[in-house]
């Protein structure tokens, strides 16, 4: 699931018209790797809530733009996971 996350949001950064080339696992979302702006990381959280029907918390902003690529991916592939077991139940 991270693989297919983490496809999407490179996909969406591209979209957004961000320069992917150079993107790791280790790449921060915020100033000092991709450099999102709040507004553009909000964009981004938008994206990803749409796409697998989860709701980041308003006070997150901050915390995501903190996050690498790689940790924002697996954060939104086990809260996918857990709400897919959350529905099964």
């Amino acid at each position: 699931m991270s693989d297919e996350v983490r496809t999407f949001v490179i996909e969406q950064l591209t979209d957004m018209n961000y320069d992917v080339e150079d993107i790791d696992d280790d790449t921060t979302l915020g100033p000092a790797g991709v450099d999102l702006e709040s507004l553009a990381l909000a964009d981004l959280a938008v994206r990803v809530e749409d796409r697998y029907g989860l709701k980041f918390a308003d006070d997150e902003n901050e915390k995501l733009a903190l996050m690498t690529v790689g940790e924002f991916t697996r954060m939104v592939a086990d809260r996918v996971s857990a709400k897919a077991t959350g529905d099964a139940a």
